[in-house]
């Protein structure tokens, strides 16, 4: 960014890795950002030589590599860089990265696997924008077993907060008594949409493991650790692996 080319204040704040676009416009709205002493609004626009407050503290345009950065996500931890109540949060699972990263959408307290992080904000308001439709391929345990008809209203959608959920891809991997193995594979995300689209349909979640979004899977990293996503896993990720509603 030049010094005198001005951008959309919600658009420096992601590029100083503090936070996605639709994130930092929550931040302007709710009064916690400040620019050149004034608090700001949003569509105000900024230059590198303004001088930008974000919960009272100054943010400049950082001066790291940007990271891209891959977790498998324990259960027990919540998607988020800090805790007022003191629960365990994936940033202690980060902390060797170097650069200071946040999380790329969410996984609750109770489910595992793939989560991305990264302080590149333009690359996190791509991966969460609607628009884009990136989709994510979950492994999931319910109990106690599964029919046709419960087949079919998790592929076709159900009711949740009145909305419909978006048609998905469902595949049984393993059945025994008392327990199946699904294949989920969504491009929305909803709140706990699948333990919630489960429960609508009478099953239980008893495991909810992430293995893969869009084109780049999860593999054989271990559980708690991480590693940085390599060039043709975030071109990946940019793409579009959704077309026609069919994943590629």
């Amino acid at each position: 960014m030049a010094k005198n080319e001005p951008i959309r204040l919600q658009k420096y704040i992601s590029q100083c890795g503090i936070a996605s676009r639709r994130k930092a416009e929550e931040l302007i709205l709710a009064g916690h950002v400040k620019v050149n002493g004034k608090k700001a609004i949003l569509g105000d626009k900024v230059t590198a030589a303004d001088k930008v407050v974000v919960n009272g503290k100054r943010i400049v345009l950082p001066k790291t590599r940007r990271r891209y950065i891959m977790l498998n996500k324990p259960r027990g931890f919540i998607t988020t860089m800090n805790d007022e109540r003191g629960r365990k949060c994936v940033a202690e699972l980060v902390q060797g990265v170097g650069e200071r990263v946040y999380p790329v959408g969410r996984l609750d307290k109770d489910s595992e696997g793939m989560l991305i992080l990264t302080n590149d904000g333009e690359f996190a308001n791509k991966i969460m924008h609607p628009k884009n439709s990136i989709y994510k391929i979950y492994r999931v345990t319910v109990r106690p077993s599964i029919d046709e008809e419960q087949l079919v209203k998790l592929e076709t959608g159900v009711e949740l907060d009145g909305k419909k959920t978006a048609p998905c891809v469902v595949h049984v991997l393993h059945k025994e008594e008392g327990r199946v193995v699904l294949e989920m594979i969504l491009h929305e995300g909803r709140n706990r949409e699948i333990r919630r689209m489960c429960e609508a349909v009478g099953l239980e979640v008893a495991r909810l493991k992430r293995t893969q979004i869009g084109n780049v899977k999860m593999g054989m990293l271990k559980q708690g650790a991480w590693r940085d996503l390599n060039e043709t896993e975030v071109k990946k990720l940019l793409g579009n692996p959704f077309l026609n509603g069919k994943v590629l």
